[in-house]
This record gives C-alpha cells, sequence and structure tokens, in this order.
C-alpha cells in the first residue's frame, strides 16, 4: 500500500475583510469597540488523504478554494482550523511570478528562486544551462524579468521547479500560459515525474486537461468536498452542476 503523502484532516480556511479604510476609521473601532472585521469561509471541515505517486486534480468554480487548498499544501497559508500533514520536497507552481523580483535578469532568479526551493549554489551552477535550455527564453535571459512576458515567466518559472527534482509538484493554472508547444513539452515533462512517482496535484479550468492527466478529482464547491473519486466521474458531476 502506498504511503500518504498530504493528510487534510477537517480543514477549514476563513478569510477577513477590514472595512476600515483610514486610521480615522479605525479608531472608533479601536476604542468603542466597533466590529471592523468581515469574515468569510472558503471551506470548512474538509478531509481527504493523497498518496505517493498519486496524481490528483482539483476541480470547482472561482473561488471555491481550489488555490487556497494548494497554498496550504505548499505552507505559504495556515488553516483556520483543523490539521494538515505534508511529507516530502515541494516544487510549487502556485502563483506566475510568485517568488521572481522583476528587477533582476531571468539568470538572477534562477539563483533567487534555486535558493528558495532548497538548492544549493553548486546544485544551480550545475543545472543552470539545462534550466535555461529548457525554458527556451535564452535570448532574454539576462533581461530584467520585468520586460518578459506571462508566456516567459510560466517558461522560466516551470523550467526551475522541474530541476527541484520534486517529491510533490503543485501547480495552479500556469500551464494555461503559453503557446501550445510549450504546455505540450511541460506535460511530457510532468507524465515523466509520474511514470517516476512524483505526487502531483494540479488545478486547472481545462477539464480535458484534467481528465486526461489525472486519475483522481477532488470536486469542491458550496465550502465543500463535492466529490472525490474516479477523474471522469468527478468532472461528469461537477459540469452537471454548472448547468
Amino acid at each position: 500500500m502506498k504511503n500518504t503523502i498530504i493528510k487534510f484532516e477537517n480543514v477549514s480556511k476563513d478569510f477577513s475583510k477590514n472595512n476600515q479604510k483610514t486610521f480615522k476609521e479605525f479608531l472608533p473601532a479601536l476604542f468603542l469597540g466597533e466590529k471592523t472585521v468581515d469574515r468569510f469561509t472558503v471551506f470548512k471541515d474538509i478531509s481527504f488523504e493523497i498518496k505517493k505517486g498519486e496524481c490528483v486534480g482539483i476541480i470547482g468554480p472561482n473561488g471555491s478554494g481550489k488555490s487556497t487548498i494548494l497554498k496550504l499544501i505548499a505552507g505559504v497559508m495556515s488553516p483556520t482550523s483543523g490539521t494538515i500533514s505534508v511529507q516530502g520536497r515541494i516544487s510549487p507552481l502556485i502563483e506566475l511570478g510568485a517568488g521572481m523580483h522583476p528587477e533582476l535578469t531571468g539568470r538572477e532568479n534562477i539563483f533567487l528562486n534555486g535558493a528558495i526551493l532548497g538548492l544549493s549554489r553548486k546544485q544551480i551552477v550545475e543545472n543552470i544551462q539545462s534550466i535555461i535550455d529548457f525554458s527556451e527564453i535564452e535570448e532574454f535571459i539576462d533581461q530584467p524579468i520585468k520586460h518578459y512576458s506571462s508566456g516567459m515567466y510560466m517558461r522560466l518559472a516551470f523550467s526551475i521547479a522541474i530541476h527541484v527534482k520534486p517529491e510533490i509538484l503543485i501547480v495552479d493554472e500556469i500551464l494555461g500560459v503559453g503557446d501550445a508547444s510549450f504546455q505540450e513539452k511541460c506535460f511530457k515533462k510532468m507524465e515523466e515525474f509520474k511514470t517516476n512517482g512524483v505526487t502531483i496535484i494540479l488545478v486547472s479550468h481545462n477539464l480535458n486537461q484534467i481528465e486526461k492527466f489525472c486519475n483522481r478529482v477532488i470536486y469542491i464547491n458550496h465550502h465543500r468536498i463535492q466529490h472525490d473519486g474516479h477523474a471522469n466521474k468527478a468532472i461528469k458531476i461537477y459540469a452537471s452542476d454548472q448547468k
């Protein structure tokens, strides 16, 4: 039996919105105890396990909490309640350009992001040409990335992430950017990871992409997991709910 690598137990996530926009507006609330915060629940008491080597898609309408789940797995957010356990080295591709410094060149950002993802300088030096080659943006690698298109950002971010040799790869909509040939190249690399037992969690609005790549899908909506099982069935339920 494969080992559980990610576990959510009764996890809830709330966000707060502070409606006080200025210090002057904030003072009455501070001294008079007026309510200043509106809270909204993204999801409540969700539980699931992902085992080593699984390829899991997460689907649902905008605002249902798909990206929030990925951020909780990556550790860039904490749950409001419940417990989350993650075992393994993570490469998160969650937000386009996250961790990139716009004033630095592509090459400098490889060193910056590589270090953030846990690579030593020696490992980055050993892999830098391979990262540049995979990204196919060598012509622009010594330009500040503030001049990059979203497609170029995606190429560079994906190229860095796959060279970390992840045990868990998290991908959030990033592959919706860029040309079809590079997307195909990325999925080919992800298939290679899948064959080698890397755990992959993919969020995408492209249901054909999810169905083709993932054997299991978690469908989340209305603060709850609506279905967790075979990709084909989960997608049919989701599509039916959208009618």
